[in-house]
Formats: structure tokens, sequence, C-alpha cells
């Protein structure tokens, strides 16, 4: 057995590279990524698919770092969408700060566990930290707590399962639970929804205005008729900032229906809820600090790479029940009087140290360059909008709340809604910018997704061009 053991060491030993195979591989992974960042403003923010490559099989032979980087610049960093490019303006992305990535090599060679307090106290201190400094952000209570989470959709999940805990309703009665929202809400919450169990929950979808608002007027109406009917008002949700159209709901008045009528009120700020470091941005979302549960994404306006969520919440003894649990291998952990698990508070109890990604460029940079990209780009939608808006036959949406703006073609003759098909299948197909459509209403809009730090002036000159150069060529 001995001998076995040491054979099995020796091979075992090769996933410890020496310092020289260390600094070889550190050196040729950093070259890669310059070349990556270099050709960045120049590069395409689309690439069309590529014919697909057999990955599906792993060797038990080594495979050389300069192979793998080639396969991975040709069959995965150019091909699909190029998140980190200033010209990526069709979803919701943020781009990914440079820093964020090496607080990750860091969190991955220390390999701190950051769920529980014990093991890595510095790492807890850190992630709560962040949380109080977003409740904070939000004009939430000191006592108020949170998660940092992989993005909106676990942050919503959490918020509605405490929710559900808050509200001590037991399962014969799920199908008598109210959810108030309107059809502009993230998809993520009926999600939530059915992965809580309460996929009966009858659902309210409130009517928004011509600027894509929900509109209150009814909505008062419609709980009391609820309550009357023997059914439970259980959950409003508002968005800072909704997906298709950036749009902020009246928080304010939701905030004081909720409180006067006992209805969880949530805010899913998933996009915008950075934007309130701008003092404009505040005026106009008064009344969040009300809300039971709010939902942030520092990927999205903060910049940080995808899988960089957080959720807030104010009840944490409906927290606790919902997600904290021990067992008896965890006996020897002490916990701390002043600190709170992370695994305490949400689904996941092994999660990597990602606060370190968001901790590192805020500590780095300070505020002041993140309040000045995020109104450059609220800036850079209306500019878009401004100019589009001069050309002859394009209609534009209502002036954006952030930095999502939309805009159309309406031809002399023939469907509008065929030709921006075409149209945005050729803004696509050209690569250089890459937007994104939807429909609303029966309605079809293309998108204009300004969230991404590297976008800039000359790149919004760029759509321009472009759009003007698509919509002559099929016009012809």
């Amino acid at each position: 057995m001995i001998e076995k053991i040491k054979d099995l060491e020796e091979i075992a030993r090769q996933l410890e590279p020496d310092p020289k195979q260390k600094q070889e591989l550190t050196k040729m992974v950093i070259n890669h990524t310059e070349e990556f960042l270099s050709r960045l403003p120049d590069e395409n923010a689309y690439f069309q698919n590529s014919e697909p490559e057999n990955q599906d099989h792993l060797s038990e032979t080594p495979t050389k770092i300069n192979e793998l980087l080639g396969f991975l610049r040709s069959r995965v960093e150019y091909d699909g969408i190029n998140a980190a490019s200033g010209g990526h303006m069709g979803y919701v992305p943020g781009g990914g700060l440079y820093p964020s990535a090496l607080g990750d090599f860091l969190a991955a060679v220390s390999n701190k566990y950051a769920g529980i307090y014990f093991p890595a106290p510095g790492a807890a201190r850190m992630e709560n930290m962040l949380i109080r400094w977003m409740n904070e952000l939000m004009g939430f209570p000191p006592n108020a707590t949170g998660n940092l989470t992989s993005g909106g959709s676990i942050s919503n999940l959490i918020a509605v399962v405490t929710a559900r805990e808050a509200a001590e309703v037991k399962a014969k009665d799920f199908d008598k639970l109210v959810v108030y929202l309107s059809d502009q809400a993230h998809h993520s919450l009926q999600k939530a929804l059915r992965i809580a169990g309460l996929g009966e929950a009858q659902l309210r979808y409130l009517p928004i205005d011509d600027e894509f608002r929900l509109n209150i007027s009814t909505l008062e109406d419609i709980i009391l008729k609820d309550k009357a009917s023997g059914l439970i008002p259980f959950f409003i949700n508002a968005s800072l900032g909704t997906t298709n159209t950036g749009t902020i709901d009246p928080i304010e008045e939701m905030a004081a229906v909720a409180q006067k009528h006992s209805v969880w009120f949530h805010v899913d700020a998933a996009y915008g809820g950075f934007f309130r470091m701008l003092p404009e941005i505040c005026e106009k979302t008064k009344g969040i600090e009300k809300a039971d549960t709010i939902t942030l994404d520092p990927h999205k306006s903060l910049f940080l790479p995808f899988g960089t969520g957080a959720v807030l919440i104010k009840d944490l003894k409906s927290l606790y029940k919902a997600h904290r649990y021990t067992a008896d291998y965890l006996q020897d952990l002490v916990d701390s009087d002043s600190e709170v698990n992370a695994a305490d508070v949400s689904p996941e109890l092994t999660k990597h140290f990602r606060g370190l990604r968001m901790w590192l460029p805020l500590k780095l940079f300070g505020l002041k360059p993140f309040r000045a990209a995020l109104e450059e780009k609220m800036l850079l939608a209306q500019y878009f909008r401004e100019q589009i808006k001069k050309e002859e036959g394009f209609e534009v949406a209502p002036v954006p709340d952030l930095s999502i703006t939309m805009f159309r073609y309406v031809p002399a003759h023939g469907d509008a809604y065929a030709f921006n098909e075409r149209l945005i299948k050729a803004i696509q197909d050209d690569g250089r910018i890459f937007l994104s459509s939807t429909t609303i209403h029966g309605k079809f809009w293309i998108r204009v997704a300004i969230v991404v730090f590297r976008t800039h002036k000359d790149k919004i000159d760029l759509l321009l061009r472009i759009v003007k150069e698509k919509k002559d060529k099929l016009n012809v």
C-alpha cells in the first residue's frame, strides 16, 4: 500500500505546478487577455456562430496551454455576442471590469469559503460590508441584511421564499395568494414563484401607461376586491428599470398601497438599482426604502462580470426561517454576534468568495468613476434618441428613465413590423454593433441598452451610421 500511495502521489503532484511552470502559465494567460482587450475597440460586438467543434471528451493526457488558449480564442471568445465589447447594446450587460477578474483570481487561489463566518471571518466581513453599503444606498435601515447571489433570478427567489415564510401561509392556501405585477416584470419572478411552490398563486397583471410604467390607479380596488373574495394579497412587484424598456415604476405610490394593506413589497432593481448613485435617480425612486426586499445586479449597472447579484432584506427572522439549517458535522462552528452567515440566508451552501470581485474595483477606483459612467450612459441613451428622431421615418419610444431607449422605422409603404424584423437582422449580421428587439402590445421595437462601461459616444455615432445605412439598403 505504501508503494501505491507513493506512486499515486507522484502523479497527483502534477496538479501543483512548480514556480517556473506557474510563471509561464500566468504569462501566457496574461498575454492572451492583453491581446483580447487591445483588440476590443475595433472588434465586432457579434460573431456569427461558427461550426461546432467536438468538445465532448476529455483525455488522460495533457494539452499544451497555447493550444487551449487558441481554442478559447477561436471557439469561445470569437463566437456569438462579444459581451465585453462597447458595441454590445443588445441586452443589459455590464462589461466585466478587469480588477474584478483579478479579484476572482485571488479568490480562487486562496479558495476561501465565504458561506460561513468561522472558516473565513475576513471574507464574511467583506461581503457583509458590501451588503451594508447597498442597504445604505437603497435607504434601508442598519439592521437590514442580504446576500451576494449569482444574479437577479436567485435574488428574486430568495425574496419570494422569504415573503412566503413571513406570510405564514400553508400549502393548502397557496392557490389563494395573489401577486400584483405588470407584464413588463422580469420573467424570473414567475419562475421564482414556481420554484418556491407557488405556481398556483394568482397573478394580477396591472396595465402599463403610455410610458410603459405600471399604472396603479386600480391597484387598491383590485386588492380590496381580492380580499372580499377570500383571497390573500401576497406580493407586489415594482421595477426600478424594466429589462424591456428601462422604465421605473411609481415606487412611492406602490409602497404606500403595500403598507396600507400589509402586502409584501418587492422592488426588482436588478438593472437600475445602482443608478441611485445619481441624485436625480434617488429623487425618482423615492419610496424604495419602504420595500421589504430589493433585487440588485452588480453585474449590470455596476459593470461587474456575470454571476454577481444581490438581494437586500429587512426581515431577518423570515429569511432565517426559509434558509437556515445546520448539520452535525458543523458543530465546531462558532457564530459571530455581529456577522450574518451567507449560507444561512441563501439556497447556496457552497459558494465562492464572489465579494472580492466587487470589493476590489470599488476600493481601487473609488465610487466617483462608477457614478460618472452611469450618468454618461444615461446621457448617451438620450443622445441616441434625439439623433435618430431627427431622421425621417423613425419613431422613438418615450424619454428613457435610465440608459435603455427604443426606436423603430415606419416605412411609407408596407408592414412596419416586418421591416423592423429585417432591420434588426441586418444590424446583427453586420456585427459591429449588437442590438436586440422586443414586442410590446403588438408593436415591434429595436432596443438600445447602453450599459457596458466601454460604450462611449464614438460607438453611439457608429450605431447611428449603421442604422441609417441598413435602413437605406432595405428601402431600395
